[in-house]
């Protein structure tokens, strides 16, 4: 066992040490590498004395919510799906900066009153040690409500948690981060129904071609309708040019007047150690 592997198998301990101290538990989980080695790990580690929470709106693709409730019977959870409102709050909707705050928000009021009603001690969720590097307007209604970090608060990081999963065989061990469907549209441009539709479509169509790491951004503009920025990360590039007639047919139907290829394509977040606002697709369109 290097170094390495064995640090991360002592903040496992610790995890499992926070985990039995909050029962029971009350997860939220979004299929994401994160949440979802943290219910697997509750799971494990409380049985029946942990519930996970899929948010469930607008902003959330179809596909996504399939993957993460078929990911969670993989290993035995039990999650149930609750409607969130946050696209019926304007101070969401108006898309400001931090418009994830009121995401959580959301979020996290819906929990409470399910902890309230059904005897949960404590409600938890996946951020984990490197999101204390970043500025990240949902932690702001974590601390609100007084929700649990338990991956945080054991120290595991990111890579940490990725090697943790390929070790319990997770099929999010190596997944790409796939923030909600908002994310593809601009501070300060509203966010609709409609344009949280069309995204999901386009983006739907987009991968039935294979591509797999990528964004389709929205772009209002005077006139007939939003233009989609297609952005496909640099190791897909030489598979777009072959594609790229039928996809730009597909999306003209969907509704948008033109398509844009990014030629510098997608760029992942910035490491750890930088200061980005949660998913934020006016600054570099990274996310």
């Amino acid at each position: 066992m290097t170094a390495v592997e064995s640090v991360a198998r002592e903040k496992l301990c610790e995890l499992r040490v926070v985990l039995t101290q909050n029962v029971p538990l009350l997860i939220a989980y979004s299929g994401g590498v994160d949440s979802t080695f943290l219910l697997a790990e509750a799971t494990a580690t409380l049985g029946n004395r942990v519930l996970g929470i899929i948010a469930d709106s607008p902003s959330l693709p179809r596909s996504s919510l399939s993957s993460a409730l078929s990911i969670a019977r993989s290993f035995g959870a039990s999650v149930e799906i609750i409607a969130t409102a946050e696209l019926s709050d304007p101070r969401y909707a108006s898309n400001p900066i931090n418009r994830c705050y009121f995401c959580k928000l959301e979020l996290f009021s819906r929990m409470q009153q399910v902890a309230v009603e059904r005897g949960f001690a404590a409600l938890a969720y996946g951020e984990n040690a490197d999101d204390a590097f970043q500025v990240r307007p949902g932690s702001a209604a974590a601390r609100e409500f007084r929700v649990l970090a338990p991956l945080r608060i054991a120290g595991l990081t990111k890579a940490e948690i990725r090697f943790l999963s390929r070790q319990k065989g997770l099929p999010t061990a190596d997944s790409p981060a796939q923030p909600c469907l908002s994310s593809r549209i601009p501070h300060g441009t509203v966010v609709t129904r409609d344009a949280l539709a069309m995204i999901e479509r386009a983006e739907d169509y987009v991968r039935s071609h294979g591509f797999k790491i990528f964004r389709v951004r929205y772009l209002a503009r005077s006139g007939d309708g939003p233009v989609a920025k297609l952005q496909v990360d640099p190791n897909e590039m030489e598979k777009l040019p072959s594609r790229e007639k039928p996809i730009r047919q597909a999306l003209l139907a969907i509704g948008f007047r033109n398509l844009i290829i990014d030629p510098d394509g997608y760029r992942a977040p910035a490491p750890r150690g930088s200061f980005n606002i949660c998913f934020d697709p006016t600054a570099s369109l990274s996310y």
